[in-house]
């Protein structure tokens, strides 16, 4: 199916809600049935059929096909938060005494979940490079269930050969997942390479406007009823109709906005990682990436997220170089309309972050739709300071 047959018309059934070009947001909580014959037909199926809006909403059910097709999946289910569509798809797959694989450095909630949530339930855990294939195969156990992929992960931008990963696990019987966010379906499909579930934060580039919090899952029919008929309607981590229509709204312009914010992130790269005063730029889409061959193979584009190393003197100098940007805000998200930095400065000083492992002098930009050579005025008059 055309990407914009998917975005334009998929699972929009006009007919039934008076021609609207928009779905009308259906803000129920429950549904009612004609006749116990109806009434005992839903519930023989509650994933396809409209009860209560925890587990099935129309609404949320047209979102929840557009993003399947755009994956190329069988079937998907949204979340409340990237990292409740995280929890829910890894702990549907383990039981106490289970094993999972993870790359290291993966989303801090990720590693939350695996460290402190799972362990205590019993469920162990090993982290690799995930660079490196023979690593991943070495640290699989006879009690590993669960191959977790970040590629590329969100701060350093290490990718994993997914179509390897994806053979490696099904030869040992792992489910495969893969965090899809940085690059969207837009850029990279791992379904289409092998990797069983295809998670997203979708608050970032699937809403784009940084004003739905949104998860993702999209896999096949039977892995999808699996986590929507236990872990999604035990733990109630759903994502409320109004927000699933903001998420359609945000897919409508997502191909233009992604393509908008990888053309605009190459420009900023490249004049930064020409810069006297920046030691290194992580962008996989540069030449001068570690794994520049394998993000060319697997993916089209890389978004507008990437990393600098710069060439600071002190954390002092290098919080006078952050508050001088004046085009940036800092926060901690990215995927929106805005540009953002999230310096890495920012968790020194804090009670309990002091032992951060990555330096104070790498900061992590997402440009968004401004104009690329205004943003680099911004950086440029900042850089004079540094």
């Amino acid at each position: 199916m055309h990407q914009s047959e998917i975005l334009t018309h998929l699972g929009e059934e006009r007919d039934k809600y008076f021609q609207a070009v928009s779905p009308p947001v259906i803000q129920t909580s429950n549904f009612c049935f004609r006749d116990l014959t109806n009434f005992r037909s839903a519930f023989r199926n509650e994933l396809e059929n409209h009860i209560y809006s925890r587990g099935n909403n129309p609404t949320v059910q047209i979102l929840r096909s557009k993003l399947a097709a755009l994956e190329g999946t069988e079937d998907a289910l949204v979340f409340s938060s990237g990292s409740g569509a995280i929890a829910a798809a890894v702990i549907a797959q383990v039981q106490a005494g289970d094993h999972i694989v993870c790359v290291e450095g993966p989303y801090s909630w990720t590693h939350a979940l695996l460290t402190q949530f799972l362990a205590r339930f019993g469920v162990t855990h090993t982290f690799v490079d995930g660079r490196d294939i023979s690593a991943i195969e070495n640290a699989i156990q006879a009690n590993t269930k669960v191959l977790y992929l970040e590629s590329p992960s969100s701060l350093t931008f290490n990718l994993q050969d997914l179509a390897a990963c994806a053979k490696l696990a099904q030869k040992h019987g792992l489910v495969s997942l893969i965090d899809n966010s940085f690059a969207s379906p837009i850029f990279q499909q791992p379904a289409k390479l092998g990797i069983d579930l295809v998670l997203h934060s979708g608050t970032k580039y699937l809403n784009g406007h940084s004003d739905v919090v949104c998860g993702v899952v999209c896999g096949s029919k039977e892995k999808i009823f699996q986590i929507f008929n236990s872990e999604q309607m035990t733990l109630g981590s759903i994502l409320p109709p109004h927000d699933a229509a903001m998420v359609i709204r945000g897919l409508r312009t997502l191909p233009l906005r992604m393509e908008r914010v990888a053309e605009s992130a190459l420009i900023v790269a490249r004049y930064l990682e020409a810069h006297s005063k920046v030691e290194q730029v992580i962008h996989p889409m540069l030449p001068a990436f570690p794994q520049y061959e394998l993000a060319r193979k697997q993916m089209s584009g890389a978004g507008g997220l990437f990393s600098v190393y710069f060439k600071a003197e002190n954390l002092e100098k290098m919080e006078t170089f952050i508050h001088s940007l004046k085009r940036f805000l800092i926060a901690v998200s990215w995927g929106g309309h805005e540009s953002l930095i999230m310096p890495v400065a920012g968790f020194y000083g804090i009670e309990g972050r002091e032992d951060s492992e990555l330096p104070w002098n790498l900061v992590r930009f997402s440009i968004g739709l401004e104009d690329p050579n205004w943003l680099i005025e911004d950086i440029e008059q900042a850089l004079a300071k540094l």
